[in-house]
């Protein structure tokens, strides 16, 4: 491994606390942590299924709007894809009460591909309007009114169309806080403390923690088995990838090999220590790999390409974090490289469905 960086920095583990209580409730807590463990494996497994069940449901809206000669039947449709809106930005899509809990892009991607194939059979106006451009607005709205049927038999989601997306809302009796993977402290176990003061003394503790050591690596791109087994997971679990797709040769054409050659440093003050070219930056969580950024280190700039994390850190937002720690790179390195002004987030592609 060439290391150019090695940053370490402290951070709290919210499951673990150093400070231990032995009385009845912690260990009834310990019961209740078990029990909520196992109650968000099943919660897992359900919200697995209802994602399977909300695709197959807009796929059969897709085919029925082909049939009925909304969508034309010559070309082929892309596969459709649900995925699960996480907790934190339930707050931010609520609408008559009910929480957004799923939601699909399909309207994008159908908008995408039908534009694409009228634009190359189509001879171009004079005035370059076009007055029946294809809106995934409208795809959604058919699609909705197609599987219309699904808010009547289900008592527990609602769906609709927001500008181009296909959204599914939780029932308004359900709420963030609810969530089975919110894991309950001591003073929630049910079981007060027979220690007067003992848990609520203890509860700032607990939440702080245990504290963990971060580092942050600065590797050249290189193929790596344990990145991609995170990368296998990261694609199976966030994504909802097919897993016969993610393979060794697809992941190194992917974030591993590079057009870019490689410059090292020469101890002139125009190149950065490491070099320039294709890196990933990796972070680790007590000597476990958590999260890739896969980068590209230029005589201007940093350009982010790629990020992979693990699942289980979700809570973590290391998407937001590893944008900072770029952004610092590039103002630490500004010594070295007088020309390193810019960082780049990477390219938005709105008919990538893996981007909304």
């Amino acid at each position: 491994m060439f290391d150019v960086k090695n940053s370490v920095e402290a951070i709290d583990d919210p499951t673990t606390s150093n400070n231990e209580c032995t009385c009845a409730c912690h260990e009834a807590s310990s019961s209740g942590m078990k029990d909520s463990l196992s109650d968000q494996s099943e919660e897992r497994k359900s919200s697995e299924q209802t994602i399977s069940y909300l695709a197959v449901q807009l796929d059969k809206a897709v085919s029925k709007c082909t049939e009925h000669g909304e969508l034309p039947s010559a070309i082929k449709l892309p596969t459709v894809s649900v995925k699960k809106v996480f907790q934190g930005k339930w707050k931010l899509h609520v609408e008559g009460g009910k929480y957004l809990l799923y939601s699909s892009n399909i309207a994008f991607q159908i908008a995408a591909i039908l534009n694409r194939a009228k634009s190359a059979n189509k001879q171009p106006r004079p005035n370059h309007e076009d007055d029946n451009a294809i809106t995934s607005k409208a795809i959604a709205e058919r699609l909705v009114a197609s599987v219309d049927q699904l808010a009547q038999s289900s008592s527990s989601l609602v769906v609709g169309a927001c500008k181009g997306h296909i959204n599914f809302y939780g029932a308004a009796t359900q709420s963030p806080s609810e969530s089975s993977e919110t894991l309950s402290g001591p003073e929630e176990s049910g079981r007060g403390c027979k220690i007067k003061g003992c848990c609520s003394r203890k509860s700032n503790e607990h939440l702080l923690g245990k504290r963990r050591r971060l580092e942050v690596r600065l590797k050249r791109s290189s193929f790596d088995p344990k990145e991609f087994d995170l990368y296998r997971r990261y694609q199976l679990n966030v994504h909802n990838d097919d897993p016969y797709n993610i393979t060794e040769g697809s992941y190194k054409m992917f974030l591993v090999d590079s057009p870019l050659v490689f410059v090292p440093s020469s101890g002139d003050s125009g190149v950065t220590p490491c070099g320039f070219g294709s890196f990933h930056q990796q972070y680790v969580i007590d000597g476990h790999l958590i999260a890739v950024g896969v980068i590209d280190i230029l005589p201007k700039c940093l350009s982010s390409t790629y990020l992979f994390w693990d699942p289980d850190y979700a809570i973590l937002s290391f998407g937001n974090y590893s944008a900072l720690q770029e952004i610092n790179w590039v103002k630490e390195n500004l010594v070295h490289c007088a020309s390193l002004q810019h960082y780049y987030l990477g390219y938005y592609i709105h008919s990538c469905s893996k981007m909304r």
